[in-house]
């Protein structure tokens, strides 16, 4: 059997370690959920006609539901700091590293099941944008590139978040550390066009990581125009996740 059959084979078992994981304790994934809802509710129907007024006229929930959207798989993604950080406090991974299993397997496994899971609070978020007004204008091919995207974006957090929580401490800080990372949707485009916003602030928002690819988000599923925004997403995208990617791994491998 070649290594790569081993490392195939040992991360599928870290999965399905970390999906029953999810199984036995979902509140972690009940608050990815419940946190968007909630921030969708709360926009749409207590600020949406004020806020709505602003953007040009439609409806508010189809300019602010991609954006939440977005969110969702952010807060998904994670996730993953507090999963890793518990192994590793908790003495796990030491037991692993006694016994006959590959080392990729470890982060492999938490990164592709935190990605399934923000998967699954992801369909359910979008449902409740749908039944709450939100009416997309995207064809098979415009909701395909818009899932691609979203799975990139929790790939790439989902790697960072791995990486915070390695370095983490304690499972209370590995829970905080992320927390910029949440807000960051909010000084951009997710809620308010960055055009409302003073001219420093402005700057800072169209610039940051965040906004082309809420506003790439935002074109695909309402043919809005997308311009260069999709290419600055795409770079975006890539680099955080070859920089979570090397970042965790170093920094498992040398613990």
């Amino acid at each position: 059997m070649s290594a790569t059959t081993y490392v195939v084979g040992d991360s599928l078992t870290m999965l399905r370690r970390n999906l029953k994981h999810a199984l036995r304790y979902p509140s972690l994934t009940f608050a990815v959920v419940v946190m968007p809802v909630m921030m969708l509710l709360l926009f749409n129907y207590a600020y949406g006609s004020t806020l709505g007024a602003g953007i040009g006229g439609g409806s508010y929930i189809d300019y602010v539901a991609p954006g939440i959207v977005l969110m969702a798989a952010i807060s998904g993604s994670l996730v993953t700091a507090i999963g890793v950080c518990t192994d590793m406090t908790e003495g796990i991974v030491n037991r692993f590293r006694t016994m006959a299993i590959s080392r990729s397997a470890f982060l492999a496994g938490h990164v592709v099941g935190s990605l399934i899971q923000t998967v699954v609070g992801l369909v359910l978020v979008i449902g409740a944008a749908l039944a709450m007004g939100f009416r997309p204008t995207a064809g098979p091919v415009e909701w395909l590139a818009a899932a691609g995207l979203l799975v990139f974006v929790a790939l790439a957090l989902t790697w960072i978040s791995a990486g915070i929580g390695l370095v983490a401490k304690t499972v209370e800080s590995a829970s905080n550390m992320p927390m910029p990372l949440q807000f960051l949707p909010f000084i951009g485009s997710a809620i308010v066009p960055t055009d409302s916003m003073p001219t420093a602030l402005r700057w800072f928002a169209e610039y940051q990581p965040f906004t082309p690819i809420i506003e790439t988000l935002r074109g695909l599923l309402m043919g809005t125009p997308i311009g260069n925004s999709a290419w600055s997403a795409l770079a975006w995208c890539t680099g955080l996740t070859l920089l979570g990617f090397f970042w965790s791994r170093s920094v498992f491998y040398r613990r």
